[in-house]
């Protein structure tokens, strides 16, 4: 017989699974969303100018990788700053959190403002980097001069819609990013191929609506910081005024993740430079098969993030064995997500190769970098949330570093590398080589995530 203290303990068992599994959907869908509404901004560029050849889909790709290492920059600050301020939401204090806004933002501005200036000085020399195709270059310097205004804008709306997140309030970053989408495909179709009277631009009428849609986005935050945020205010005088033990505590968990991110977002780089140099051909299909893996993984990309917050409040909540519970649970859903974003991958596939612009050679390798992405994916998925949700979560930035140090970089990238310039493998087996780290992770993180060494609370 089942007496009445079992009957309590299943019930309420039972409601705190649909309590968790209602708060990580109301996490995971708007944050999905906003990751398919920011693909979807590439994924127009891809599409458009796939429409007008391979050699502006190619230069457009090339220089984005610019913006891709600053974002990244600006993503490890801000999961730095989630660690903390995921756990002092916990805590509910949230004027620490202002303080930690003001630290995070006054960094990425700086950072923003680099870039700018490195990229406006020198955008020939950096498309070199990318490629030794002259057309390639010339049309990546025209992008790069455009969308480098864009940079410092960027700096302000990626930290304060990541630090509303951290505090569950993740409808902004929705309405944010689907209005810039609006704005980005309705200017792409006009500028890009000329409608209603206006010369075609191509390139260039991409980057000028990417530039606009970035400061919609600004102008949104603002509106949205000055009259309806009425939880986490932004004070100028943070931006200047640093609470000694709180930047201490910011730079001990935000630096190895803003370095994990930059090894992370160099290495994907080299990896676009060494398919840059196989040819332009070989870098179209792959600018199609990044922008679908996106788009398969906006859900898994989703959870890791959604994990981070759930994990880090229960944390900052010192109800360590509910964390374990979750992370287990989190585990579960990565992988099912995985696995459906594997299977979306291969579907994508056949309809990318017939409805775009693309030569045989490009098709053909189209096709093999989609099978190779589709198992690839589910490692990414199961990876990311270990090493972007769990373990951060817990203020465990290092070994997330010590991971694409010697995965990444000592591994896919170098054989890869080889396999390319000295020994001159066919395209096929360089991609696979360079597609390794993620599957060569799996036993790593496991491991780590047995150990239960992630586990710690950092507030103070």
């Amino acid at each position: 017989m089942i007496n009445n203290r079992d009957k309590t303990s299943s019930i309420e068992n039972t409601k705190e699974k649909k309590h968790f599994y209602r708060l990580v959907f109301s996490l995971v869908l708007p944050m999905a969303l906003q990751n398919l509404i920011n693909v979807g901004v590439s994924a127009a560029d891809v599409v458009m100018l796939g429409k007008v050849g391979e050699t502006s889909l190619s230069a457009a790709s090339l220089a984005g990788q610019i913006q891709f290492i600053m974002s990244l920059i600006f993503f490890g600050l801000a999961s730095g700053a989630t660690i903390l301020s995921a756990q002092y939401w916990g805590k509910k204090d949230t004027r620490t959190i202002e303080k930690i806004l003001g630290i995070t933002m006054s960094i990425a501005l700086a950072v923003g403002i680099l870039f700018t200036f490195v990229v406006l000085l020198f955008p020939a020399p950096l498309m070199r980097i990318f490629s030794n195709e002259p057309e390639v270059i010339e049309q990546g310097v025209i992008y790069l001069r455009i969308v480098a205004y864009s940079y410092i804008m960027m700096a302000i709306t990626s930290i304060y819609l990541n630090i509303m997140r951290s505090v569950e309030r993740v409808i902004i970053s929705t309405v944010v990013y689907l209005l810039s989408l609006i704005i980005n495909v309705i200017l792409n179709s006009i500028l890009i191929f000329g409608l209603f009277g206006i010369e075609p631009m191509g390139i260039k009428g991409a980057a000028i609506a990417t530039l606009i849609a970035r400061f919609a986005e600004l102008v949104t935050v603002f509106l949205y910081a000055k009259f309806k945020n009425n939880l986490i205010y932004f004070h100028l005088k943070d931006l200047f005024h640093w609470d000694k033990l709180l930047i201490k505590d910011f730079f001990t968990y935000s630096i190895p993740v803003t370095m994990n991110e930059l090894v992370w977002g160099a290495g994907t780089s080299v990896n676009a430079a060494i398919i840059g140099h196989l040819g332009k051909s070989v870098v179209a299909a792959n600018s199609i098969t990044q922008v679908t893996r996106q788009l398969a993984m906006v859900v898994c990309f989703g959870l890791a993030n959604a994990t981070a917050i759930v994990i880090g409040k229960a944390i900052g909540e010192n109800k360590e064995a509910m964390a374990k519970l979750y992370a287990k649970r989190f585990v579960r859903l990565t992988l099912l997500l995985g696995f459906l974003s594997a299977f979306i991958i291969l579907i994508v596939a056949e309809i990318a190769k017939n409805n775009l612009n693309l030569s045989e050679e490009a098709q053909t390798y189209l096709g093999f970098m989609m099978f190779v992405m589709s198992y690839f994916s589910i490692g990414q998925a199961y990876n990311t949330t270990m090493v972007v949700g769990v373990f951060r979560a817990g203020g465990d930035t290092n070994f997330g570093l010590f991971l694409d140090a010697t995965t990444l970089w000592g591994c896919s990238i170098l054989f890869g590398a080889l396999a390319a310039f000295v020994w001159k493998l066919p395209v096929p087996l360089v991609y696979m080589i360079l597609m390794s780290d993620e599957i060569i992770k799996i036993p790593l993180t496991t491991i780590r995530y047995k150990s239960m060494k992630w586990l710690k609370n950092v507030t103070r």
